[in-house]
C-alpha cells in the first residue's frame, strides 16, 4: 500500500521538535509522499523550503488562506507568483472563502480568492481550495474561473451532498480528511462518500488538525500527523464498500495525476 497525503500543515510549530520522526512515522505507515500546505505568504515560503529539503518526499502549495486575506497585498501577490513557478510547488492555495470564522472581512476574502484564481489560470497550476459556510459565493466565483485552470481540489470537504455534487459538476476533485471519523459533525460524509467518483477522490490529514476520533489509542497530545492517513484510508474504504488497498490505489493514482508527482 502506498499513500499520498495531499494536505499536511507541516510548517506548524508543533512539528518543530520532532519533524524527522514525523516523516519517519509517515513512511512506516505507507505514506510515501506528502504535499505541504502553504496558507500565508510566510507559510508558503516555509512550505517550499521544506519541499526543497526533502525532494521526492515532500511537495508544496503556495497560497493565502481566507483567514489571512486581509493581509493580501501586491507584494503578497508577487511573492505567490514567484513561489508558484518553482517546480516543487504543485498547486495554488490554500485559497477560498471561510464565512464560519470571518477572521478576514468577506470583501477581502473575495478579492484575495480572485487574485489567486488569476495566478492559477495564468501559470496553469491546479487549485487547492478551502470553503466553509460560504458555498454560494465560493461556487459562483469558481464557476467563472474553472475552465481557465487545469484542475481543482476542494480540500477538507465537510459540506453537504448537494455541495459535493455542485463541485463534481465543475470537474473538481474532493479531499476527505479525518472529519469523516467525527461522529459529532462528520457522520453525514459517511452516507455519501461513495458517491465521489473513483477518479475524483483524494485523502489527506490536514495535520496537525483533525486527528481522527476513531484512532485507538488516542495520542495524549491530540496532534494529528501524516501517519494517520492510513487510518483515514481504512475508514473511507469501509464507507465506500472497498478494500483499503483499492481506496489506497485509486487515491494515490489521483494524487499523482493531480499534482504531477510521477513526473517528479
Amino acid at each position: 500500500m502506498q499513500l499520498v497525503d495531499i494536505g499536511a500543515n507541516l510548517t506548524h510549530e508543533s512539528f518543530r521538535h520532532d519533524f524527522d520522526d514525523v516523516l519517519s512515522r509517515a513512511r512506516s505507515h505507507d505514506v510515501g509522499r506528502m504535499v505541504v500546505t502553504g496558507a500565508s505568504r510566510e507559510g508558503s515560503e516555509a512550505a517550499l523550503a521544506l519541499a526543497q529539503r526533502h525532494p521526492g518526499l515532500l511537495w508544496a502549495t503556495a497560497g493565502v488562506h481566507p483567514h489571512h486575506a486581509a493581509a493580501y497585498d501586491d507584494a503578497t501577490d508577487a511573492c505567490l507568483r514567484e513561489l508558484a513557478q518553482d517546480p516543487a510547488v504543485r498547486a495554488v492555495g490554500e485559497t477560498g472563502l471561510d464565512y464560519f470564522r470571518n477572521f478576514s472581512p468577506r470583501e477581502a476574502q473575495l478579492e484575495a480568492f480572485e487574485r489567486q484564481l488569476a495566478i492559477a489560470a495564468e501559470l496553469g497550476k491546479p487549485l487547492f481550495l478551502h470553503q466553509r459556510d460560504a458555498h454560494d459565493d465560493f461556487l459562483a466565483m469558481l464557476r467563472r474561473w474553472r475552465e481557465r485552470v487545469p484542475a481543482a481540489v476542494v480540500h477538507c470537504f465537510t459540506d453537504t451532498r448537494e455541495a459535493l455534487h455542485d463541485y463534481l459538476a465543475l470537474d473538481c476533485h474532493i479531499g476527505i480528511t479525518g472529519w469523516i471519523c467525527d461522529e459529532r459533525r462528520g457522520s453525514h460524509l459517511r452516507e455519501f462518500v461513495h458517491e465521489i467518483p473513483a477518479d475524483r477522490l483524494m485523502i489527506e490529514t490536514d495535520a496537525p488538525y483533525l486527528l481522527p476520533r476513531t484512532v485507538r489509542p488516542q495520542p495524549s497530545h491530540r496532534r494529528n500527523e501524516p501517519m494517520y492517513l492510513k487510518h483515514i484510508c481504512e475508514e473511507v474504504a469501509r464507507d465506500r464498500g472497498e478494500s483499503p488497498e483499492q481506496t489506497a490505489a485509486l487515491t494515490t493514482a489521483n494524487a499523482c495525476r493531480f499534482f504531477g508527482l510521477d513526473a517528479a
